[in-house]
């Protein structure tokens, strides 16, 4: 099954864009991009691979390097250079096995899942980057998610580009101790994978994760975040969160998690400073992996 693909990428300190997931070792040609050039054509355009590849490619020039060139720095999916203009949040319990394996009644009001901020859009971490948790967490979980993204034209009208996938990690043990928490839980940092798919949210991703310490495997387990797999259905989820004008300012890209399955918390393992995390989205051949560290504040002064 083919699914169109694409990325952004800074390359000798110039913005390019490229089509389809780099491949270690293979040629990938990169096209020069203005900051936001790529966001703002999906804005003007149907959002199709052939229609943004004309938007971004007429003209531009053009550069033919190895996927795997250590100077190609990849950035989050659109992610404008005022960071300050981009926000990654969520929703929680979005998970029909949170529901008894159901889903949501059709017809009459809705009732929205609860939903978190993380951050702005630089707070995203890449694959390989350490994601920083605060020092002393009562029990960290990871979460395999499907990241919608979106980008608002000059009116403030979102227009859904695609998704990729993301971790999620949190202190679900501080939300569990008091759900008050949970603005806490969630300041932990979270990563992103670079490529955005075009397309309809995904209705299946499976997956698998494995933690490993000292080097070693020390826990494994499958994932399920397609959206047959939430008791909530997608477009009422994101009508309403883009029911706020906050999150519909002009420009902005938002980034939005959808929720995660069952993880390593709730088979009683639990994540520690070093842990390295791989979550492999084995249904779209996207596995990313990122060291955890606890932080320690400096003293205030």
């Amino acid at each position: 099954m083919y699914l169109p693909t694409l990325f952004e990428a800074i390359y000798k300190g110039e913005r390019h864009v490229g089509f389809g997931q780099p491949k270690p070792g293979a040629p990938q040609v990169l096209y020069r991009v203005a900051d936001g050039q790529l966001a703002a054509a999906f804005t003007t355009t149907d959002g199709t691979e052939e229609a943004l590849r004309a938007a971004v490619t007429d003209g531009a020039k053009k550069v033919t390097i190895a996927a795997d060139d250590p100077e190609l720095c990849p950035l989050p999916p659109l992610l404008p250079t005022a960071t300050g203009n981009a926000l990654l949040s969520g929703f929680m319990g979005t998970h029909k096995k949170k529901w008894g394996g159901e889903s949501a009644p059709e017809g009459g009001e809705f009732t929205p899942p609860k939903w978190f901020f993380k951050g702005f859009g630089d707070w995203v971490r890449l694959p390989g980057e350490t994601l920083n948790v605060p020092a002393n967490p009562v029990a960290l979980i990871e979460e395999p998610e499907v990241a919608l993204v979106y980008v608002n034209d000059a009116d403030g009208n979102p227009h859904y580009a695609g998704y990729t996938f993301g971790n999620d990690l949190c202190d679900i043990g501080l939300h569990r101790k008091d759900s008050g928490y949970n603005p806490y839980c969630k300041l932990c940092d979270t990563a992103l994978a670079p490529w955005l798919f075009l397309g309809e949210p995904p209705r299946s991703v499976t997956g698998r994760v494995t933690i490993e310490r000292n080097g070693v495997t020390a826990w494994e387990g499958n994932f399920d975040c397609g959206a047959d797999a939430l008791y909530f259905r997608v477009p009422d989820m994101v009508d309403h969160l883009f029911s706020f004008p906050a999150v519909r300012r002009p420009g902005m890209v938002n980034y939005v998690l959808l929720g995660a399955d069952e993880a390593s918390f709730h088979d009683g393992f639990r994540i520690t400073d070093g842990d390295r995390i791989a979550i492999d989205v084995k249904s779209h051949d996207v596995a990313f992996a990122n060291p955890v560290r606890y932080v320690s504040p400096a003293p205030l002064t």
